[in-house]
């Protein structure tokens, strides 16, 4: 299966949440906080949303930082993804 965005939304993918601080302490499931930082998937075709015409800034394949809270949790095919608005990331990760 494959997801397929609409309008302004974006499908990204969370890195993993880490094992371990970075001083070597290693964290239990629930202690984890879950990183901010995701892969981008999918992208939707922008257009006009609400009177106002969206034009895409993030392509697949980018790394982005999104707002904390933000998005909608989805399982698919036992693999987990998070779709969120473009006014939702913050920024992309340049290396």
């Amino acid at each position: 299966m494959k997801l397929v965005p609409l309008g302004d939304k974006i499908v990204l993918k969370q890195f993993e949440a880490e094992e371990t601080t970075k001083s070597g302490i290693v964290l239990p499931g629930q202690a984890k906080e879950k990183p901010q930082e995701a892969e981008v998937l999918a992208v939707g075709p922008g257009g006009i949303i609400d009177g106002k015409e969206v034009k895409m800034q993030v392509k697949v394949g980018d790394k982005v930082i999104y707002s904390k809270y933000s998005g909608t949790e989805v399982e698919l095919d036992h693999e987990e993804y998070i779709i969120v608005k473009q006014s939702d990331i913050l920024a992309i990760v340049e290396d």
